[in-house]
């Protein structure tokens, strides 16, 4: 084990993007992919060289709905990759035949460096470093393995008091200065990989958010030097530290004293602690620590296709949704619509155990009360804004026919499923626009309209199901009557149960999937 840089962690937005330009465009392998450690919500990938060797790994968590963040003081600024300098054309010609945001070649402390900008502008230089080689290059059907990425060069990191940074960083995990230069100092590691740290003085501060590095992970030998880190950290009063159990490293987190995060982890015991190395990347992990269903997790997080591999984009419609593929679909669809506080993700567990082997599409709402997402705006507990439920009902129709031709959803065999506000929704807008929904579960659902529209719903399927103790309940029998009123087949269920929805209501919205369209 020699001293260097374990990996590097950094936030992106657009998750199918990423994945396009780390794997794709750079030819990384992605070698893991996980829930978050610290939010079981969020996705975390890992690319890195073939063996997934430490020094090669780039990971990300992905942020939806993160905010941009801004890149400043106490941060790092740009990632470094190493290549042969011989293959500085074959990734010159690369980025400008695949239309990617390049500058340069320009010398930096001797060699040569393509300095790229991926999806979410995070600034990644390829250095041409004379004599590198990687410990096992990923070689691609258009990367040879002498164009190939062979491992992570380096980091630069924006600090204010860059004397102190580099002297915490060399007295701490074994790095050396080695050079200076246009108010850059560089630090080497033993394994040949280099912290640029640049006078940053005056510059603006950072801030986290989507296209900004997170952090810069330094290579332990193993658990009893991060261990004893920690105590000599604490002994210094070098700050706030903590310890983690990664599954795949063990590590501590500190602050440098610009202010950029630092973390120490440990080579093993390695990315194939639960997988082997001829699938690394396949399977979606969720640490054990949050004691969830996997299930029901891998349901919530985002779906993404690897370079090669058959694809369903997203579109962009008037509501902000994920769509959810099952491996084998069967030709049905569900459509989610959430309840109060409730957003694009929540009904997506509910939806994968309803129907396994159905596309899931859940839109979020896109009124707020209270800041909180539902699908039209509520003036009291029982009285709603009759405007924007007419308005958001039209939209609502738009999107589902941009939905129904973008994904291949099939009305016929679509089953609408609304809990509470997502729930009263569906309701309105079988009223408002007759047709367009054929197959309804409401799950404690009311009538929110206050004048009902003439509607023909010759042919729709609806079941309500109501709680016996849900407060709410008592509204329930008014939009049964009505779409009854209609001519739609309504049957009606009541649980012992309050407002919230639970297997009950899941198998009962199981069974009539299979009754009314398979």
């Amino acid at each position: 084990m020699t001293s260097g840089i374990h990996h590097i962690t950094a936030i992106t937005r657009k998750i199918q993007a990423n994945v396009d330009f780390y794997a794709g465009f750079l030819g990384l392998r992605l070698v893991k992919r996980t829930a978050g450690y610290e939010d079981a919500d969020q996705l975390h990938l890992f690319y890195g060289d073939a063996a997934a060797s430490p020094g090669s790994l780039i990971t990300f968590l992905a942020w939806e709905d993160g905010s941009p963040g801004r890149v400043g003081l106490g941060q790092p600024s740009e990632i470094a990759l190493a290549i042969r300098p011989e293959a500085i054309g074959f990734w010159l010609t690369r980025a400008l035949t695949r239309n990617i945001a390049m500058t340069g070649p320009a010398q930096e402390f001797g060699e040569p460096v393509l300095r790229l900008k991926d999806p979410d502008g995070i600034i990644v230089k390829l250095v041409g470093q004379t004599g590198v080689e990687g410990p096992a290059p990923h070689v691609t059907k258009d990367i040879a393995a002498g164009d190939a990425i062979q491992r992570i060069r380096g980091a630069t990191i924006l600090s204010e008091t860059p004397a102190e940074t580099a002297g915490f960083i060399a007295g701490h995990f074994g790095f050396r200065p080695v050079a200076e230069a246009d108010g850059v100092t560089r630090l080497a590691g033993e394994a040949g990989d280099v912290l640029d740290i640049r006078n940053a003085g005056g510059f603006w501060t950072s801030a986290p958010g989507t296209g900004t590095i997170d952090h810069v992970a330094l290579r332990a030998p193993d658990r009893a030097a991060v261990e004893a880190l920690a105590g000599r950290l604490e002994a210094e009063a070098a700050g706030d530290t903590n310890m983690h159990d990664r599954t795949y490293f063990y590590s501590l987190y500190v602050r440098e004293p610009g202010g950029s995060l630092v973390e120490y982890a440990t080579d093993g015991p390695g990315m194939t602690v639960d997988e082997p190395l001829e699938t690394l990347g396949t399977r979606l992990f969720v640490p054990r620590h949050f004691r969830a269903d996997p299930e029901d997790v891998r349901a919530r997080l985002p779906q993404f296709s690897l370079p090669g591999e058959e694809r369903m984009t997203e579109r962009d419609l008037p509501f902000i949704h994920r769509v959810h593929r099952p491996e084998n679909p069967d030709g049905t669809a569900v459509v989610l619509l959430h309840g109060t506080g409730g957003n694009e993700t929540s009904l997506l567990p509910f939806g994968a155990r309803l129907a396994p082997e159905a596309v899931l599409l859940s839109p979020r709402g896109r009124s707020t009360d209270e800041g909180y997402p539902r699908f039209f705006r509520r003036l009291t507990a029982v009285t709603f804004d009759q405007r924007d439920i007419v308005q958001e009902a039209e939209a609502f129709a738009a999107f589902m026919e941009g939905a129904n031709a973008a994904y291949g959803l099939a009305p016929d065999k679509t089953l609408f499923v609304g809990y509470s506000n997502g729930a009263n929704m569906i309701g309105a807008i079988m009223l408002l626009h007759p047709g367009l929904i054929r197959n309804a579960v409401l799950l404690r659902g009311m009538n929110v309209l206050e004048t009902v529209p003439q509607a023909d719903l010759a042919g729709a399927n609806v079941l309500m199901v109501t709680g016996r103790s849900d407060p709410y309940g008592r509204y329930a029998g008014e939009l049964e009557a009505a779409l009854k009123a209609a001519g739609a087949t309504v049957a009606s269920e009541l649980l012992s149960a309050g407002h919230d929805i639970g297997t009950a209501d899941l198998e009962l919205a199981k069974a009539y999937k299979e009754r009314v369209i398979g």
